[in-house]
């Protein structure tokens, strides 16, 4: 598409650019700040910048911009920041816009919003705006909401370090195998909102409302992000080993054989173990289960491709 023929009578629109210097690379950070500052203007957005950084106080921001008039917010990093700021507007007169420049870039892939800063931001311009999920999780008192995931168990005490090594920082490689080795099993209870209820042995328990996690692994239909329904993966008397060879092999969980790998399609789940086991969601730390996970159906308005058609598939799982 020309950009001057597309925008000859289009007036300029003001943004919101939030920036995670940390994100990706961070070296690259100044660059890459001045290719997306040029790629907005280049489409007649006027971008105004808000680095966001440790003790960033992102509702006052949001207040704030909203009270200028200001209504597109657009977040420029990784998963970690694309969930802070969804956060931030879920239930304001808001749209999240997303530019992907972290590690994984899973909601940007579920989403199909290229990785190429050009084309990203073309999506802010052309694109349509729709609705999605969220979920919300409460536990030890206090609640939060997600849009990736919630991990209980092994997933979410070995993410610390699984982070920072993905950063470069290969110094907590050892943390990390010295999480995996002390990691102990749980009995594990699931109660879904239809009373029933699962008892098993395992490491771990996954709550997505995304179909990607981690290095691109496949948790759910493509769909997942607007079916009202949380993908839950229960990880039953696998051992230590299987769960990191399933993570070394890039398994797609969601059509996974092993009759260990238990898939559920839910709107709301209660989980506890025993002993507790750490709770995580989008990369926060909750403390210990018992806890409650619901889904937030359509809550968050969000820009995406324009050709993109959402079909649900035929084959899912059937909510429980």
């Amino acid at each position: 598409m020309d950009i001057d023929s597309y925008f000859t009578t289009k007036r300029r629109r003001r943004v919101k650019l939030i920036y995670n210097p940390s994100a990706g690379a961070a070296r690259l950070a100044p660059v890459q700040l001045t290719d997306v500052v040029s790629a907005m203007q280049a489409w007649k957005l006027t971008p105004e910048v808000f680095l966001l950084e440790p003790g960033s106080d992102l509702p006052g921001m949001v207040r704030d911009t909203l009270a200028q008039g200001i209504h597109l917010f657009v977040a420029c990093g990784g998963d970690g920041t694309i969930s802070a700021v969804a956060k931030a507007i879920v239930g304001q007169p808001a749209t999240l816009g997303i530019i992907p420049a972290g590690t994984q870039n899973n909601i940007a892939r579920a989403l199909n919003i290229p990785e190429d800063i050009p084309a990203a931001t073309a999506i802010l311009r052309t694109g349509r705006r729709t609705k999605i999920d969220m979920g919300k999780v409460a536990c030890n008192g206090a609640e939060t909401l997600f849009i990736e995931i919630c991990s209980v168990g092994l997933m979410s005490s070995v993410f610390p370090s699984i982070d920072d090594i993905q950063h470069g920082h290969l110094n907590k490689v050892g943390d990390f195998l010295s999480t995996l080795v002390t990691s102990a099993p749980s009995e594990i209870k699931l109660v879904f909102g239809n009373g029933q209820e699962i008892h098993e042995t395992g490491h771990a328990v996954i709550v997505s409302n995304m179909p990607y996690i981690g290095r691109h692994y496949q948790v759910g239909d493509k769909s997942a992000y607007r079916d009202g329904l949380l993908d839950v993966l229960l990880f039953a008397d696998l051992t230590k080993m299987d769960l990191l060879g399933h993570a070394m092999r890039g398994t797609n969980l969601c059509d996974s054989v092993d009759p260990r790998i238990r898939h559920y399609h839910v709107r709301e789940i209660d989980i506890t173990a025993l002993p507790p086991m750490p709770v995580m969601a989008d990369g926060l730390t909750l403390g210990e289960d018992p806890v409650h996970i619901e889904v937030q159906h359509h809550t968050l308005a969000v820009m995406i491709p324009p050709a993109q058609e959402v079909v649900l598939s035929t084959q899912e799982t059937p909510e429980v």
